[in-house]
């Protein structure tokens, strides 16, 4: 079988070539839409085997995309943003799918569409999502939503028409995107964006549950909680009223997004509350990873430190590479007193070896140690944050300075 990459792109020449090279093994046919670059975007698009399509944006990615699938030739269809790329270990695994190889012991042939893990590089509380976007060419399949668009209302249609197909999980992660660093926010204004686009979708299908949960978190994002919570409630609401079997990743969102408005108005039984059932949805494991790090955080705030810890541990669990995981399980056993200093620090310390440049592991590591004796290692680490402070949060680093004057520690 073969593939066709589907993209829609506008001034995306700072990084539309690492996208584009991460599918060169895998593409047999690159379909790029340019709604409008001032940049170099389409020569380097065109440069790399891409066809390329010019269309005049329209305030609606998924128009975008049904154009740029209509131009698709292949068996099979991936849609990648310019500020995504296919994960190394990924685009293997899919050439070898295309193939014949059989994923969660079904062949490609019995398969209708394929939902990708997407790691959300520089994310702290939700590092993973997951994305519909490797899928039959079919005429039948097409995105909905002109903002977050997915291909799941057609997908839905086809299996009730045809029970035979299946929907299949990819297991690993598959996609890597960098668009929602700080960055990348302020230099696209996607928050502006996305709010102009759902807010007039919602005015004409107000009980949109997926629409609300979206809106509804972009609003929490943006420190409005009281407008955010009430599109969120709303959501909820809607799919309660409709006696709906939402889709489970909705239903996840919509909890985990009341649960930080909860929590934010320190209604903290009802944000544990909201944490357990996005925990309950039937999604994979590390898609809950922001749930449970927050419900840890609640335990904390109730002073049930033993609750924290698991929370903390299955987190890390689900993902042995996720620093801040383990810098909150240092945390939540330092603070059950001297007889857990020990694995306190050998949580701070996995959390530096994952990230090098964790200042506040470093700093909390320096408190650890120096509560157990380690003067010259406590010296040393706290030094180490200090160093890493100056390049951030200089504020920070003139603060630990001072502290360090009232401790006893050996001068080196």
């Amino acid at each position: 079988m073969t593939l066709t990459l589907c993209m829609i792109v506008k001034n995306e020449a700072a990084r539309i070539g690492g996208c584009l090279d991460s599918v060169q093994s895998v593409a047999d046919e690159i379909v790029v839409v340019d709604t409008g670059s001032t940049d170099q975007t389409e020569q380097i698009a065109r440069m790399r085997g891409a066809q390329v399509y010019a269309y005049e944006w329209q305030n609606d990615f998924a128009a975008a995309r049904n154009f740029a699938l209509t131009k698709a030739s292949q068996d099979w269809i991936l849609v990648l943003d310019g500020d995504e790329r296919l994960a190394p270990q990924a685009g293997a695994q899919l050439k070898r799918l295309l193939a014949g190889q059989t994923i969660n012991g079904l062949s490609l042939e019995t398969v209708l569409a394929l939902n990708l893990i997407r790691q959300e590089v520089g994310a702290n509380q939700s590092p993973y999502t997951l994305v519909a976007r490797l899928f039959r060419n079919r005429a039948d399949i097409c995105f909905a939503r002109p903002y977050h668009e997915t291909i799941d209302q057609s997908v839905q249609a086809i299996l009730a028409q045809e029970p035979s197909w299946r929907v299949v999980d990819w297991p690993q992660v598959a996609l890597l995107h960098e668009g929602y660093t700080a960055e990348a926010i302020a230099t696209q204004d996607k928050f502006n964006r996305a709010k102009t686009s759902l807010e007039g979708y919602l005015a004409h299908h107000p009980d949109d549950a997926y629409i609300c949960n979206k809106l509804g978190a972009l609003y929490t994002q943006t420190g409005d909680w009281q407008r955010g919570s009430e599109l969120l409630q709303r959501g909820l609401a809607a799919v309660q009223a409709a006696n709906s079997e939402m889709e489970a990743m909705t239903l996840y969102e919509l909890h985990y997004h009341l649960g930080l408005a909860q929590r934010q108005a320190r209604a903290l039984p009802e944000a544990m509350n909201h944490y357990q059932q996005a925990i309950a949805q039937p999604i994979l494991a590390k898609l809950k990873l922001g749930a449970y790090l927050n419900l840890g955080a609640v335990h904390m705030a109730q002073k049930q430190v033993d609750a924290a810890i698991t929370c903390f541990r299955q987190a890390t669990v689900i993902d042995s590479t996720f620093a801040i995981a383990f810098y909150n399980l240092g945390i939540a056993y330092r603070t059950k007193g001297y007889g857990y200093l020990e694995p306190a620090i050998a949580a701070y310390q996995q959390a530096i070896a994952l990230q090098p440049a964790y200042a506040a592991a470093y700093q909390n590591l320096g408190v650890a140690l120096f509560k157990l004796g380690k003067l010259p290692e406590s010296l040393q680490a706290f030094q180490q944050a200090i160093a890493l402070y100056e390049k951030t949060d200089p504020a920070a680093a003139a603060h630990l300075k001072q502290e360090l004057k009232q401790l006893a520690l050996p001068k080196q």
